[in-house]
């Protein structure tokens, strides 16, 4: 019952979340869904000053979005938390993942994005790393790890593979994985993400899964003009909707409603973007928060 490669034990629990896990022992039995519009007048405004610089490799409201993601976990500890094999682990790391189509195409080719951040990073800092990873895996011919790992049992007879993965799966279930085996895998990130606006889709819920350690999705619509309520009136404003699935187990929905008008105060306010992810919030801003 000690730490596992990725992540911290705790020990100390309230009686209700350690008796939780006995209760309720899959994840994906403790999905909770919700959903906000998020105003991106201001989100765009900034991103087209990113942009006059005329960086070779563009900003996008996607990258935002990311760091938006990262800098809540960062500030709201319980967000890093998950439940594996019945027991409560707190993350080494803040860590976001997705996939990436290599070519919008039926037969197109997907690896895995996943990116560590570190605390001091800024919306800068992950906009590079997105454009270290994402020219690289947009080439065909790369292969991440996990789909390589993949690859290599699929090869095998059946009759060897079968077993083969029934022990990789009790190796995982029991925390005793070789992190060299799940580097790239998006379900022992922090949080993953689902691009689904860059295929045309609006927005929408993704399940949990009881593989790995994940206890967040979020599913990103399409922009558009999408309607608010404002003043007594409605008022299209440009847009997007997001989704999240979350492990109910982690924290309470209290926890979550002040994390989510975190995540949506950094977008409609993307200048806070400019500052490093763990910076706190000023009592000024927390207060706003606070009183919606």
């Amino acid at each position: 019952m000690g730490d596992r490669f990725d992540a911290k034990y705790i020990k100390d629990l309230d009686s209700m979340h350690f008796i939780m896990p006995f209760m309720f022992p899959d994840r994906c039995d403790n999905m909770a869904f919700f959903s906000f519009k998020i105003d991106l007048t201001n989100l765009n405004e900034f991103v087209r000053k990113k942009n006059e610089s005329n960086p070779d490799y563009k900003y996008n409201q996607y990258q935002c979005i990311v760091t938006a993601m990262l800098k809540v976990i960062y500030l709201r500890s319980k967000l890093s938390l998950f439940i594996h094999d019945k027991k409560m682990y707190r993350r080494n790391e803040v860590s976001a993942a997705f996939t990436v189509k290599q070519e919008f195409a039926d037969n197109g080719g997907e690896v895995l994005c996943f990116v560590r951040s570190k605390p001091e990073w800024t919306v800068d800092d992950v906009h590079n790393e997105l454009k270290r990873q994402l020219l690289k895996l947009k080439q065909k011919t790369y292969v991440d790890e996990s789909t390589g790992f993949m690859d290599k049992f699929n090869k095998l007879p059946k009759w060897i593979s079968r077993p083969a993965l029934d022990f990789v799966c009790w190796l995982e279930k029991k925390g005793k994985i070789p992190s060299a085996l799940v580097e790239t895998d998006p379900y022992h990130s922090s949080v993953v993400l689902a691009n689904l606006g860059s295929i045309g889709l609006p927005s929408g819920y993704h399940h949990l899964t009881n593989w790995g350690t994940t206890s967040m999705f979020v599913v990103v619509g399409e922009y558009g003009k999408i309607p608010f309520f404002e003043n007594e009136q409605v008022v299209f404003k440009d847009g997007v909707e997001l989704g999240f699935t979350v492990d109910e187990r982690i924290a309470d929905g209290f926890y979550f409603s002040k994390s989510f008008k975190m995540l949506k105060l950094f977008l409609e306010q993307p200048e806070l973007l400019d500052r490093p992810l763990n910076e706190k919030l000023s009592d000024e801003l927390w207060e706003k928060i606070s009183r919606k």
